[in-house]
């Protein structure tokens, strides 16, 4: 694999190694030169750039040119801050305000001066995921969400998991002191002891408790993790709905302590499970769906 000179993460350190050769060590440029395979006046370059002698790190210069005869004139630019300004609107209600007051530019050119003057609302730091066909929930296990619900602020906040398998509308839920990585390997691990299926892939958010060391745990227990899309809930509508009715037959009728929870969401669940009928299943309780596999 090819990486491009601006990309190369090691270029600085290679830099301030030859500089420091050079003004240090006493190499001459020369020298400098055949031993990293560079020209001699490239050595020269980073040694007139540096100013510590070699100790400090010398950063890659941006490539990009500093005049282009088809870059946006700055009236442009300076209307698309200052809608900005005004409401913080997204890029595309200004291409859409900036189409109406007569301004041709594209929706690019627009989140491409949002993005570099750092207006930009979603951080470069951001994970990209890679998103695999969803599986068809066939049979129970194939497909089970996961999700985690917050109660009341911060400084009095109760936190539960909620566990729902789309096939058989399976549901396990169990209240929690803390939501993160941890909590939610516990979670996931307990559940599949209780459930009367084995699991095959696991789908959740793009939440914090769901990093990449949640996906290695899952992987080392033998069964898929996958993400829902970005700005999509429907992908994990069915967990969304079982946390609404959960919160509505249950939660909302018991005092609201962590004890309290602990006691009456397992009775919940049974009931859940074992009597509620559910429409989407032709009003079959979820084990009756299990009696059929």
């Amino acid at each position: 694999m090819y990486m491009s000179y601006t990309n190369n993460p090691y270029m600085p350190r290679v830099r301030r190694d030859a500089v420091n050769l050079v003004k240090y060590r006493g190499w001459s440029i020369r020298k400098v030169a055949r031993h990293l395979s560079v020209h001699p006046s490239t050595i020269m370059r980073w040694c007139e750039r540096d100013m510590t002698g070699g100790f400090l790190l010398i950063p890659t210069k941006s490539s990009r040119p500093h005049r282009h005869p088809h870059a946006l004139p700055e009236k442009i630019v300076s209307r698309i801050l200052t809608l900005r300004a005004e409401r913080h609107e997204c890029a595309e209600i200004l291409h859409r305000r900036l189409t109406l007051e007569g301004i041709v530019v594209s929706l690019s050119s627009v989140k491409r001066v949002l993005k570099r003057h750092g207006l930009s609302r979603f951080s470069k730091w951001k994970k990209w995921h890679t998103y695999p066909p969803r599986p068809l929930a066939k049979k129970p296990g194939i497909l089970v969400e996961i999700d985690s619900m917050h109660d009341g602020p911060i400084t009095d906040r109760l936190s539960l998991y909620a566990l729902i398998d789309v096939c058989s509308r399976w549901g396990f839920a169990k209240p929690v002191v803390k939501v993160n990585c941890r909590s939610s390997v516990r979670f996931l691990r307990e559940a599949r002891t209780v459930a009367p299926f084995d699991f095959k892939t696991i789908q959740s958010d793009h939440g914090s408790e769901y990093t990449k060391w949640f996906t290695k745990q899952v992987n080392h227990d033998g069964f898929e993790h996958r993400h829902s899309r970005v700005r999509t809930p429907t992908d994990n509508a069915h967990i969304e709905r079982f946390i609404q009715t959960l919160q509505t037959q249950c939660l909302n009728r018991v005092t609201r302590t962590f004890r309290s929870w602990q006691k009456e969401i397992p009775p919940f669940l049974e009931y859940y499970n074992r009597e509620r009928p559910h429409m989407a299943l032709n009003y079959k309780t979820p084990l009756e769906v299990l009696r059929s596999y």
